[in-house]
């Protein structure tokens, strides 16, 4: 007689956890340290971003970044971005929140909604609808924008990248970044209980100490009761 299969055990849905702000706020900084926080105390962590993530939105990143996009106008990146989050959450996003992990990513839905939408001047009916059919039910749980003057964060990208040259979006003037941070603001303040704003002028460990309170108040202290 066969031996009963015995009744599986459900795993909890992880957690989904994004970084947002403009050029140079030090996203991809607070990304690896959350990570290594999380790791730390016995969390399976995966460390991701956007647009990129998974092989084929990669490769649609090498695109849009370099600017053979833009010529077609907003509403094509727009929708050339969310092919690649598409392929990102189908590969990588949502198979790991399946198993109980946390994701973190650097750049998700809201950068979409500030550069193509508030900026690009995409309506919000079509921004909602784009985001409806890409992410649908795969919203993060917890978004930090990450906060700072858009003269400085430009300096600080200009550092980091060296003699490299400009991306597609760093290229873009003054004028556009100033707009850009008002935008990451105005995201913010309508989704102020998904969105955690956090001044990002000071230095890494003080960002990343209230990137912690942040994640320990909003999720984990949930988690635990």
């Amino acid at each position: 007689m066969n031996a009963q299969t015995p009744p599986s055990r459900s795993v909890p849905r992880g957690r989904f956890i994004t970084f947002e702000g403009g050029e140079g706020a030090g996203k991809s900084t607070q990304v690896k340290r959350l990570v290594e926080a999380l790791s730390a105390r016995g969390f399976e962590t995966v460390s991701t971003r956007e647009p990129g993530g998974s092989p084929n939105a990669e490769e649609l990143r090498k695109a849009l970044l370099s600017g053979l996009v833009a010529p077609l106008g907003p509403a094509a990146e727009a929708m050339i971005f969310s092919a690649a989050r598409i392929d990102h959450l189908d590969h990588l996003i949502v198979p790991a929140l399946a198993r109980g992990a946390y994701v973190v990513c650097d750049r998700f839905a809201d950068s979409t909604r500030a550069y193509q939408g508030a900026l690009g001047s995409l309506s919000d009916d079509f921004i909602n609808g784009l985001e409806r059919v890409t992410v649908g039910d795969h919203m993060p749980d917890l978004t930090l924008v990450l906060d700072l003057p858009a003269e400085e964060g430009l300096a600080r990208a200009g550092k980091r990248r060296g003699g490299d040259a400009v991306d597609r979006f760093e290229a873009e003037d003054i004028g556009f970044h100033r707009k850009l941070r008002d935008a990451f603001r105005a995201i913010a303040e309508a989704n102020a209980q998904r969105c955690v704003v956090i001044d990002a002028s000071r230095d890494a460990d003080a960002v990343a100490q209230d990137v912690w309170r942040a994640v320990e108040t909003r999720l984990l202290a949930k988690a635990a009761t």
